[in-house]
């Protein structure tokens, strides 16, 4: 079989761990202990039993109502769901700190199946083979699978000894090659984040001829949202995900917030790939899980008190763990390698990952679980360490 050389070069995104072969406390996927909020499994019960018909039909491929109630939910929360202040009746205000200086409006929001997918348009839309662009050394696997999808260069930064980004050799490495930055905010498997002063700061010195991506898919559980930042910047990209905070995974949404010429942009491309990429149960399930936005920030508050809890207990059994701001821990022991950890606390029946990239190979990312299995964690650790 003769293949095309795009093919061969191709390096595919390997996902944590799904096994078959027996029941693992899945703490290695950073998806949500939780299930979605019970108006979900309502919503999708009566739209499967009361409209059959419409799983004949096509959905919208445009989801506006998605996108209505996706801005609904950000004004609502200000994009911060563990610090949304919720009333006793039900209703939410977003902290001071989140608050978003203006309207978000569904023109500023486009949505596909997963934030991956969303990703894959984005860096078809914005970035090009001709020029390199730049991104954290470690951050989301997934971008160097997209780039060499699409055949565009990378220009990786290491980080810091910290292991908070380098800021400013990012900046110098973009205004070298005239490109555009993507980075995760918090980042992944650090789960450390830049403040959004600190990403003013650098979209101020970055070129506003070319694209500023920055992923929040994990800035509901501590970060802070970006979002703010479009009323300054219109080269501003800012993705996020239902799979993580919205307790989604299984959903398959993802969406963009961004100025509405972009998201036209982007539009354009998913219109020249697939016009329907949010089926119609999806579509129902999103809508009702951004009206609930009460049950979605209890959610990510009580997964990042236990975040919290998780990092001092490390602490106290000698790990290096850095103070994360997302659902997940990371975090190496100077007496056990992290490839010897992963597998003793796999025998036990608990799923962590570990990555075998260099640079990291040493630490394990620990994703945060329900109070239960999380103690069921530190059983495990205290035995092995």
């Amino acid at each position: 079989m003769i293949l095309s050389s795009r093919v061969q070069k191709l390096s595919p995104y390997v996902p944590g761990e799904q096994p078959k072969d027996r029941d693992y406390i899945k703490l290695n996927a950073n998806e949500n202990p939780y299930p979605p909020s019970p108006s979900v499994i309502k919503a999708v019960l009566d739209f499967v039993q009361n409209n059959p018909q419409k799983l004949a039909l096509y959905p919208d491929p445009d989801s506006l109502e998605l996108h209505e109630v996706i801005a609904d939910m950000l004004n609502a929360s200000g994009g911060v769901l563990c610090r949304t202040k919720v009333a006793s009746d039900g209703t939410v205000e977003p902290a001071e700190q989140d608050k978003i200086p203006f309207k978000v409006t569904p023109q500023m929001i486009y949505t596909g199946n997963g934030s991956d997918e969303v990703l894959s348009m984005v860096f078809y839309a914005f970035f090009d083979s001709s020029k390199r662009f730049v991104m954290p050394q470690f951050t989301y696997s997934f971008y160097p699978v997209y780039a060499g999808y699409y055949d565009i260069p990378m220009d990786q930064v290491p980080l810091k000894e910290d292991w908070s980004l380098d800021v400013d050799e990012i900046l110098t490495r973009a205004q070298k090659n005239n490109s555009g930055i993507i980075f995760a905010n918090p980042n992944a498997p650090t789960g450390l984040g830049l403040t959004r002063e600190q990403v003013r700061q650098m979209l101020l010195k970055a070129s506003s001829d070319e694209i500023f991506i920055v992923d929040e898919a994990y800035v509901d559980f501590g970060g802070e949202s970006c979002i703010p930042l479009l009323e300054e910047f219109n080269n501003l990209v800012i993705i996020r995900t239902f799979s993580k905070s919205l307790c989604g995974a299984g959903q398959r949404l993802g969406y963009l917030v961004s100025n509405p010429e972009l998201v036209n942009i982007v539009t354009t491309v998913k219109n020249c790939v697939n016009h329907f990429p949010i089926d119609a149960v999806a579509q129902v399930s999103g809508r009702a899980a951004c009206k609930d936005v009460a049950y979605y920030s209890n959610a990510a508050r009580e997964v990042a008190r236990e975040r919290d809890d998780f990092y001092n207990f490390l602490n106290s059994k000698g790990f290096y763990v850095l103070k994360s701001q997302t659902n997940f821990l990371f975090a190496k022991h100077p007496s056990i390698s992290g490839a010897e950890l992963y597998k003793r606390i796999k025998e036990q029946g608990i799923l962590i990952r570990h990555f075998n990239t260099p640079g990291i190979e040493e630490f394990v990312r620990i994703t945060i679980g329900t109070p239960q299995q999380m103690k069921m964690l530190r059983a495990a650790i205290e035995e092995i360490i």
